[in-house]
This record gives C-alpha cells, structure tokens and sequence, in this order.
C-alpha cells in the first residue's frame, strides 16, 4: 500500500505558492512606485478572504479591463483570472 504524504506535500506547495505570490506582489509594487504608475490594491485578495459570485465576477471584469488597458502583464491577467476563477468554482452552488 501508497504511503500518505499528500498532507505534508500540499502545506509546502501551499507555502511556496504564498511565498512567490507575496514576492510577485511585493515586485509589482515597487516596480509601479519606480515608474510612477497607480497601484490597484483593491483587486488584490488575501487567502482568506470571501466574495459573494457577484463580486468575483466584477474583480473577474476588472482584471479583463485592465489587461485590455494594458496596465497588466499577460502573467499577472493569468494568474489573477486563475485565482478568481477557482475561487468562483469552489463556491456553494445555490
């Protein structure tokens, strides 16, 4: 029979997922005081924090726009969009 590590395995990419979204963030930040650009720290979400599907969707839309705008890189629209999205798939069904 498989071992289980799956608990061990997942706390650390969790970490490191965390640890290299705080250091894209903490980049992007200084990178935007550097150049004199306006910073949107209302579409950043903390781990913890809960949003009803409507204003998943408006953050969704947001970093639409602003990638259309372009004020964000491809990366950060992906990784962005892909964070909403899970966030909206993992929400009760009503």
């Amino acid at each position: 029979m498989a071992t289980r590590r799956t608990t061990f395995d997942k706390l650390q990419r969790e970490r490191a997922k965390k640890a290299k979204a705080a250091a894209k963030r903490e980049a992007r930040q200084t990178r935007g005081d550097e150049e004199g650009g306006e910073r949107d720290d209302d579409l950043e979400l903390s781990a913890d924090e809960e949003l009803t599907p409507g204003e998943l969707l408006q953050r969704i839309e947001a970093v639409h726009e602003r990638y259309a705008a372009g004020t964000l890189s491809f990366e950060d629209f992906e990784e962005q969009k892909t964070d909403l999205l899970t966030r909206l798939s993992l929400l009760p069904i009503e």
